[in-house]
């Protein structure tokens, strides 16, 4: 199959952006990850960083590999600003894009025809780095795959197949002189030292996804945020072309940008996971949706009432949590927290 024929193949299945490279290691990739794990700059996250010798390794995850197809799916569409007693979930998270794209995978499995496996949000590969090298994008200063016609606000997927597919040229583009997502970012998680490396330890996102206390400065600047952030895709000049060309579009009617602060402190927790299952929860422990809930209320997002049910709360970080709530100075009502 030439490369024309897998894009027009992907188009017709809904595919926004999709690439083929031979499935060979990705030996750079290795190279950093286990770099940048010995420097702490993971801190606990796993993922497909915890294996990089099966991860960046994609030959050996089909027996007769020969080709990876990586595929990227654009979930952009504008979103509320948001009100008194609501948390912000990450773009990413509105809804299940990485059903929609394992779905769409497997069809283009099938219509390819001989053997094929799907992994979409996998620990088993690293979906950066077959993106990258079949030209679906590249790294940008903020570690996301950029695409040229949508930007980063997709989510990528992987095809292993033992089909030969003609590759597709890595993309001739990248950030430039552009320090728009390092200034950005309120607490250095992105250095202009090291464009394209994350400390993870300083991230607003991996504390969303992490077990126990968070730094003060995480908290503040945390804001409304209960789960993730898109601080550094919200600033990058790559994104505004499919910002304007989707910025008609209605939000869909299962998607959920912004949570009930009340809900996730007051709700079922059981019940309370799996209607995020999409979301990563350390443990499927709810304790630690509960937390970040309690940092938004800190950070004056809602009725800090709310919190006195947590103050004495066996599990320390929402002690803390709870605490930093009643104990900050201004009682912000809601009111003020509705006002742009």
């Amino acid at each position: 199959m030439t490369a024309d024929e897998l894009r027009r193949l992907g188009e017709d299945l809904g595919l926004d952006v999709v690439g083929a490279a031979p499935a060979a290691p990705y030996e750079a990739a290795e190279r950093h990850i286990r770099e940048r794990r010995a420097r702490g700059l993971f801190g606990t996250m796993r993922f497909s960083m915890a294996q990089p010798e099966v991860s960046c390794h994609p030959e050996t995850l089909l027996e007769g590999a020969r080709t990876v197809v990586s595929a990227a799916l654009c979930y952009y569409v504008p979103g509320p600003a948001g009100g008194a007693g609501q948390g912000r979930l990450p773009r990413y998270a509105w809804r299940d894009h990485y059903a929609l794209l394992r779905e769409r995978l497997d069809l283009l499995g099938r219509r390819l025809g001989g053997t094929y496996r799907v992994l979409v949000d996998a620990n088993q590969h690293v979906d950066r780095a077959g993106a990258e090298r079949s030209g679906v994008g590249f790294i940008g200063k903020n570690t996301m795959l950029i695409t040229r016609t949508h930007g980063s606000w997709v989510v990528l997927g992987t095809l292993v197949s033992d089909v030969e597919i003609v590759s597709t040229p890595p993309l001739d583009a990248g950030c430039g002189s552009c320090t728009l997502c390092i200034d950005a970012c309120p607490t250095g998680a992105l250095s202009d030292d090291e464009p394209g490396v994350l400390d993870a330890t300083r991230c607003l996102s991996y504390w969303t996804q992490t077990e126990g206390e968070m730094p003060d400065d995480v908290m503040d600047a945390l804001d409304d945020r209960v789960y993730g952030c898109d601080i550094c895709q919200d600033v990058c000049p790559w994104n505004r072309g499919v910002e304007k060309r989707r910025a008609d579009e209605p939000l869909p009617d299962d998607a959920t940008p912004m949570v009930s602060l009340a809900e996730w402190l007051g709700g079922d927790g059981d019940e309370l996971v799996a209607d995020l299952e999409r979301l990563y929860v350390p443990k499927n422990d709810p304790r630690w949706l509960r937390r970040n809930a309690l940092v938004a209320l800190g950070n004056g997002r809602g009725e800090r009432r709310l919190a006195r049910a947590y103050v004495d709360d066996p599990e320390p970080a929402l002690r803390a949590a709870a605490q930093r709530v009643l104990g900050s100075g201004a009682d912000r009502s809601s009111e003020e927290v509705g006002r742009g």
